[in-house]
């Protein structure tokens, strides 16, 4: 076995793994990424790419916004419509100047991945069987296997990146753990298509028919989402059908422009809520996925993981630089607090947005349940201290200083 040596391994090169690797860089905090798929296959993932400013001011603290900042679309205001009405709200207006941008999770890890590769960081893309082992203990390790040769990494600190599926949360003995979820009872069918976008900002749909969401990657590629159910299977949507589908979610004036063409990508991504309440164990720390789950609808998984990076570098950095590792037992309380009201809003979102039909929802009838969600809604678009809170919280709040 060979063995090697860092000051922090990160389990996973997904964008928060990435991230937290370019800070560290830049940091002069040695560390090591491990892994298990390729990196093709990670920029295979077609995932969200509606960036709050904190995460935009934290890539650009990492040295990772030169194309962000250039390519990125500014969205000053988003709409949500129901039927044939459209309601923008208008986030620069209505929280005093912040906005989102629009830059897709792909080119995020690209632009991550190329400055890795420029600095000679080392990464293990293909390493297999991983483990993380002694993480109570002063000199924590990782175990891998990478071309037919098996090491050991000995480090500092363990980052765990590697996602919901992944080994890092599991290292976790379930008894310290208190997991909460909900899954919905729905999925959303998406298709990524090198059109032009139907609007120029993002537009939520609420309809009859069900729930429709009309994004970008640019001026020239969009990405649209139908509410389908959860048994639903992607080979039974043809580019044709999905597009007829999509004009009827869509307000009338917005299917009139609707260009079609064939799909880039499709898939159906279930829906979740989740949250692991134990986001610390020794010297692991879980970041993003790995520890909670969001439903798409509020635009916050990528940002819930940013914070989580934003905590833990500010954390690391009083260990190296001030031998101060007092920030480290408050990661899990000052991570979570964000993170909750990231899943809060998201939950919140898909209920007022979705389509529940006939189905029992948090014991109450589909149809009560749909009055509920139907009054809230209303009273948010209709009142502009509604519409505030709405654009305070799809901005994001701040990030937390720990």
């Amino acid at each position: 076995m060979q063995t090697l040596t860092t000051q922090v391994a990160i389990i996973g090169a997904g964008p928060s793994g990435l991230l937290l690797g370019q800070l560290l860089n830049r940091a002069g905090i040695d560390n090591v990424i491990i892994e298990r798929v390729s990196g093709e296959y990670v920029l295979g993932r077609i995932r969200a790419g509606i960036l709050e400013q904190g995460f935009v001011d934290l890539a650009r603290e990492a040295g990772a916004a030169y194309r962000l900042d250039e390519e990125g679309a500014v969205h000053e205001g988003f709409s949500i419509a129901q039927g044939d009405r459209a309601h923008r709200i208008d986030l620069k207006t209505l929280t005093g100047g912040d906005v989102v941008v629009c830059y897709g999770q792909v080119e995020v890890t690209r632009d991550l991945m190329q400055l890795r590769a420029a600095a000679g960081a080392t990464t293990f893309y293909h390493a297999a069987d991983a483990k993380i082992h002694e993480p109570l203990s002063a000199n924590s390790r990782v175990t891998f296997r990478y071309e037919d040769q098996d090491y050991e990494l000995v480090c500092d600190f363990v980052a765990g990146c590697d996602g919901f599926h992944g080994i890092s949360r599991q290292t976790i003995p379930q008894k310290l753990r208190t997991e909460h979820e909900r899954v919905y009872p729905f999925g959303w069918l998406g298709v990524l298509s090198e059109t032009p976008p139907v609007a120029d900002e993002i537009m939520y749909c609420k309809s009859q028919r069900g729930f429709a969401l009309a994004s970008m990657r640019s001026n020239t590629i969009s990405r649209y989402y139908l509410q389908v159910p959860i048994d639903e299977k992607v080979e039974n949507w043809t580019d044709a059908l999905f597009w007829a589908e999509l004009r009827r979610r869509l307000p009338k004036v917005c299917a009139d422009r609707l260009v079609t063409g064939a799909s880039i990508e499709k898939s159906i991504a279930p829906l979740r809520s989740f949250v692991c309440e134990e986001m610390r164990y020794g010297n692991l720390f879980l970041v993003g996925d790995a520890a909670h789950i969001v439903p798409p609808t509020g635009a916050k998984g990528l940002n819930l993981a940013a914070s989580d990076v934003a905590i833990l570098y500010q954390a690391l950095r009083r260990v190296y630089d001030d031998d101060d590792r007092s920030s480290l037992a408050r990661y899990t309380e000052v991570a979570l607090r964000r993170v909750w009201h990231g899943e809060r809003f998201s939950w919140w979102m898909t209920n007022m947005l979705h389509n529940f039909g006939d189905m029992t929802v948090d014991g109450m009838a589909g149809a009560t349940f749909s009055r509920f969600m139907q009054s809230q809604l209303d009273y948010y678009l209709g009142s502009e201290n509604g519409r505030r809170v709405i654009a305070e919280q799809y901005v994001g709040l701040p990030y937390e200083k720990i």
